[in-house]
């Protein structure tokens, strides 16, 4: 098993004409992603890379069958694009694009919640199962099929830490990037649920960074309710106050989400966090002997 996406997922890509989109789905289809159409409007009964192209996701869904979505489309078009594949049917949806206004992540995020489904993201890496599916733009020489969950806030240490677990032979579950900013469509809680009803994921690794109160409210949700060993690290300890930090959501304010916090709350329900992404690797072997 795996959570999110796996060997049966059959996925559109929304931009699939544009550079990034050409791009990565190149890559998804090499890497053995069941992409079965693209969609870009004005483009329909195109082909590109053998994979049909329609003008509306709702062809899309209806002549393939696909049952998730990758979105590469500009910022101005994302939570259109976002409607657009819930309205579909798509039950999972993974929006790449950084830079959507917070009122419309606002709405896609309400619309999608509606609908019963997943959205990952905005402006994150996306999604991967080992071996089975990925929906993003990861390096994917970096992982390998295993029993450690992942889930992180932070594109580029979601892939030094599973690089860093792969290299002691630690393979992952799923790997989860939810992304930055301030409003994403799943949160630490939920991607931790799944995990914990996954027979795959034996462990479970969490990167957090500051701003915002997710991690502290995180450690509560693990308190009560899950069983499995939990890893963590936390992202920018020598951040200035006030500051933003890469993401819309990496800002402390008021003395609010900073990492020591985050940390102190973490440790307090009895998960070990890591100094460095190495030290967390080695922590997760401990947990799984």
């Amino acid at each position: 098993m795996a959570i999110i996406v796996d060997e049966s997922t059959k996925a559109i890509v929304q931009g699939i004409t544009g550079s990034q989109g050409r791009f990565h789905a190149e890559r998804m289809l090499k890497y053995g992603t069941k992409i079965v159409a693209g969609v870009t409007p004005g483009k329909g009964g195109e082909k590109l890379f053998g994979v049909p192209i329609f003008n509306t996701v709702s062809e899309a869904v209806r002549e393939t069958g696909a049952n998730a979505s990758v979105i590469f489309v500009p910022a101005s078009f994302a939570t259109d694009a976002i409607m657009e594949a819930v309205n579909a049917g798509i039950k999972v949806v993974v929006c790449i694009t950084e830079g959507i206004p917070v009122h419309d992540e606002l709405k896609a995020y309400l619309r999608v919640k509606e609908a019963g489904a997943i959205l990952v993201g905005p402006n994150c890496p996306g999604v991967i199962s080992p071996g089975k599916c990925h929906l993003g733009i990861m390096p994917t020489h970096v992982f390998k099929e295993g029993n450690v969950g992942v889930v992180s806030r932070s594109g580029t240490l979601t892939y030094q830490i599973s690089y860093n677990l792969t290299s002691l032979g630690i393979g992952q579950s799923t790997v989860v990037g939810i992304g930055g900013d301030r409003i994403v469509g799943l949160t630490f809680a939920e991607v931790l649920e799944m995990f914990e009803k996954d027979k795959q994921t034996e462990a479970i690794v969490l990167i957090g960074e500051i701003g915002g109160r997710d991690e502290e409210r995180t450690a509560e949700f693990i308190k009560e309710n899950i069983s499995k060993p939990v890893v963590g690290y936390i992202a920018g300890i020598t951040a200035p106050p006030g500051k933003r930090m890469g993401h819309a959501g990496a800002i402390i304010e008021g003395g609010v989400g900073t990492a020591e916090s985050k940390i102190r709350a973490l440790k307090a329900v009895g998960v070990e966090v890591g100094k460095t992404p190495k030290e967390v690797a080695e922590l997760v072997a401990k947990k799984l002997k």
